[in-house]
């Protein structure tokens, strides 16, 4: 992900960890003091975590949001240079009040929040000067997309003020736009601005939040239809609802198409001074740039080389298990021949039709409900929030990724979600739905996230905050550990539980040779067909995300091979003794973590238990 200023990553850390919906989060419980001097400065840095994590929300109305909190709930968030330094000076000043909490007198979960806390601020501080290294638009997020994903998925409307600031926002979409514009040309003027292939991406986007009615005379547009359709919930008289309905047609008319139509324009023109130089080595200072990345995403001090040379020793090693599954069905060739049979073969694929892509959901419910009733043979604990599967909605399934999970709500009103992307049913073969299940769902993804969300005594800021490497890395290893219960029955699941984890590690050769080593996109896509079994959609779109969000693909790998290095040594210190329920409680029980503060906690756990 690309490095952003406080306030902007927040609101995307929290649009990607809470998801489809708002609600009010719940206090927490204050951690247990040790003693009385413990106590009192335990109790003082607690009450600053909270205070530092709502003076950062109150100054984001989108984060706000989804947390469900309505202040500012008709408004956006400001952006540009004015906005970029006030969010270097509230880190700023957070960072001295942090200084003066006497870290020796903390308890131990104080002290571990203190530790985040102040690592997350001078990092903020320090990635200032990275500001403007990004795509502000792109395929995968920004601000022309989220304008309708956030209106629709967050937005909700329970009354007719929330309707009136619906169309306040509405309404203040030219600004917002126009502040876009602004950060799209002040990069330009430093020489970012996206590759020739995004934007096609961003301009098809863009046209189809100002396609349909009103607009035209076509179908309902998404925030047309979205703004109907909520309104219509509401049991207020129909003269008032009239009115908010043609107020919405207004603002939608007269603001947000020519805000849209303005920022197509921009957008247009800035294509014709793209190029096809793909990696952030173009950027000014790129080679740093990568390197700072690499390190806050990875959470570790590895360097572009030697995540390279990882990613080659395990595509090779992954290659040899897949051999050995070719032996096991009968397939006689190439590993090579082996991937066009699994690629082509029509038995590995749901038909691209209705009925088909019913049949996937429910498949994919089937083995998510089938790990769940095993959960306690691997968990000690289990998060009190449902989950559910859902497909990805028309309006942005064409650029979506193919699977995500959004974060139940805190008040538990709203379940977790796997979605899943059925625009392309070649990109999601049968033979990788398993291994997709148990990542975005239980035990992946929604184990991690809403245990986390529902642990006491932590402080908000770690429960709605995340490391990429430890998310994902945990997403990744929950792929692995159900083959160790004896899932993953079907050699062609298991062939695709191989083919997701070759994924990740073909990720680390592609992230470092893009944006180290100067490949080009042509030559990266080359490597995926290549080296996997995936359609060659699945890796034009993984390359151009490599792209956008230099480093981001890394952390997968990296962090499922921590978790597994660490459950290693567990194990040999342990002996009969340890209890992969106990291991699980551990990684789970503090919220995310970067990978070497993990390995502390290991280490501390393990010295307690000998």
């Amino acid at each position: 992900m690309p490095i952003k200023t406080k306030t902007s990553l927040l609101a995307l850390t929290l649009a990607g960890l809470i998801g489809c919906g708002a609600a009010q989060v719940p206090l927490l419980t204050p951690s247990e003091p040790v003693a009385y001097k413990a106590e009192s400065e335990s109790e003082k840095a607690n009450a600053l975590f909270e205070a530092i994590f709502m003076e950062n929300v109150m100054a984001s109305p989108i984060s706000q949001t989804h947390l469900g909190i309505k202040t500012d709930y008709d408004k956006w968030d400001e952006r540009g240079e004015e906005a970029d330094a006030q969010d270097l000076a509230r880190s700023q000043k957070h960072l001295r009040q942090l200084n003066a909490i006497d870290q020796t007198r903390l308890d131990s979960q104080a002290n571990l929040s203190y530790t985040l806390l102040k690592q997350k601020l001078e990092q903020d501080i320090n990635d200032y000067q990275w500001r403007y290294h990004s795509y502000p638009v792109n395929q995968m997020y920004g601000g022309h997309s989220m304008v309708a994903s956030f209106l629709i998925n967050q937005h909700q409307i329970t009354d007719i003020s929330d309707a009136k600031a619906y169309i306040s926002r509405l309404n203040g979409v030219p600004k917002y736009l126009q502040q876009l514009e602004d950060s799209l040309a002040v990069r330009a003027q430093k020489g970012i601005i996206a590759p020739k292939f995004v934007f096609p991406h961003v301009l098809s986007d863009s046209k189809n939040i100002i396609t349909g009615q009103p607009f035209d005379s076509s179908e309902d547009s998404a925030l047309w239809a979205d703004f109907q359709r909520k309104l219509a919930s509401l049991d207020i008289d129909e003269n008032d609802k009239q009115r908010l309905l043609n107020d919405a047609k207004q603002a939608l008319l007269t603001k947000v198409k020519p805000a849209y139509v303005h920022l197509i324009s921009y957008i247009t023109e800035l294509e014709t001074q793209a190029d096809t130089r793909d990696g952030a080595w173009k950027f000014p200072q790129g080679e740093a740039y990568y390197n700072k990345a690499l390190a806050r995403t990875t959470t570790t001090d590895m360097t572009a080389n030697q995540i390279h040379e990882l990613g080659i020793s395990e595509v090779a090693r992954i290659h040899g298990e897949m051999r050995d599954i070719m032996k096991q069905v009968g397939f006689e060739g190439e590993l090579q021949a082996f991937f066009k049979f699994m690629r082509e073969d029509k038995q590995f694929y749901y038909p691209a039709t209705d009925d088909g892509r019913e049949a996937y959901l429910n498949d994919a419910i089937a083995l998510i409900d089938t790990m769940s009733s095993r959960l306690d043979e691997v968990f000690n604990v289990k998060p009190k929030a449902p989950m559910i599967v859902k497909r990805v909605e028309a309006f942005r399934e064409k650029s979506a990724g193919k699977a995500f999970y959004n974060q139940p709500s805190p008040d538990g009103t709203r379940p977790g979600t796997y979605y899943a992307n059925l625009y392309d049913m070649k990109a999601m073969p049968k033979y990788q739905m398993e291994a997709l299940a148990y990542h975005e769902g239980t035990p992946g993804h929604h184990m991690q996230i809403a245990i986390a969300q529902e642990l006491e005594g932590v402080p908000k800021f770690r429960k709605f905050g995340g490391y990429t490497a430890y998310i994902e890395g945990w997403g990744l290893y929950s792929e692995y550990f159900p083959k160790e219960m004896g899932l993953y029955s079907d050699p062609y699941s298991d062939f695709g539980r191989l083919a997701m984890e070759l994924w990740r590690s073909c990720r680390l050769v592609v992230d470092t040779g893009i944006h180290a080593n100067k490949w080009t996109r042509e030559q990266s896509i080359a490597y995926y067909v290549d080296n996997t079994p995936n359609a060659k959609s699945d890796a034009v779109k993984m390359v151009e995300r490599h792209i956008v969000m230099p480093s981001q693909a890394t952390a997968y790998k990296v962090g499922m091979l921590k978790i597994l290095a660490l459950r290693e040594k567990a194990k040999k210190s342990l002996g009969d003794k340890f209890d992969i329920r106990e291991f699980h409680t551990l990684v789970l029980q503090n919220g995310p973590l970067p990978l070497d503060i993990l390995e502390d906690q290991v280490d501390l756990w393990l010295s307690q238990k000998s």
